[in-house]
């Protein structure tokens, strides 16, 4: 899970560096998927310590799930992003993907953690 963790954490800070880019590096909001990376990675990098492991995984778990809670509402978006009545689609585009990460890795988190869990009781 380490792996992954600091996959998607490059991933989000290539999706924050592309969309600040994308904009003409006039909105430094375009840089939030890649702070959000930037934690990922340093989840990721924490955790290859054992000791820290489980409290490192978690806290990427919960970086995660802000960023899914706060890009949600792109969903909405998708209506206005189709026929092309996107205010910044640019911004709608980098949500939605930040989104699908942030859901994506969160759902993997889950299943890891859930069958960490089953592990230590079949280890007991």
């Amino acid at each position: 899970m380490i792996k992954l963790t600091l996959t998607f954490g490059a991933i989000e800070i290539l999706l924050g560096l592309v969309a600040f880019l994308g904009t003409g590096r006039a909105h430094f909001t375009a840089l939030i998927p890649a702070a959000f990376g930037l934690l990922l990675v340093v989840a990721g990098l924490v955790a290859r310590k054992d000791s820290l492991r489980k409290h490192a995984m978690h806290g990427a778990a919960m970086v995660a799930l802000l960023g899914a809670a706060g890009t949600f509402s792109s969903i909405l978006k998708i209506n206005s992003l189709l026929s092309g009545t996107a205010e910044r689609p640019v911004a709608v585009v980098t949500q939605l993907i930040f989104f699908v990460l942030s859901v994506t890795f969160l759902v993997l988190c889950v299943r890891s953690f859930i069958a960490a869990k089953k592990a230590r009781q079949a280890a007991a």
